[in-house]
């Protein structure tokens, strides 16, 4: 599909920013609270971020998310209901 967002690329840039980590910090196994220090504030900025990148709510399966992966998954099952 032309103008396809690449999502692992968009929640990896994402996560560099609103964590303020170097791009070789964000791989696919790092657990977000463990690895990446993420907190409850910083969850809520990542999500707030990801609603606007992927006009998508998070709902209560987000609780569920532990790594990276784990976020880009969820994120491409999300975008694949809106579409």
């Amino acid at each position: 599909m032309a103008g396809e967002i690449n999502i692992e690329e968009a929640v990896r840039r994402i996560l560099c920013e609103v964590l303020s980590k170097k791009p070789e910090q964000i791989t696919p196994d790092a657990n977000l609270s463990k690895d990446l220090d993420v907190r409850s504030m910083e969850f809520l900025d990542i999500y707030e971020e990801l609603d606007k990148e992927f006009d998508i709510d998070m709902d209560d399966d987000a609780n569920e998310i532990q790594t990276v992966a784990d976020l880009v998954k969820y994120i491409e099952g999300r975008v694949g209901e809106a579409a």
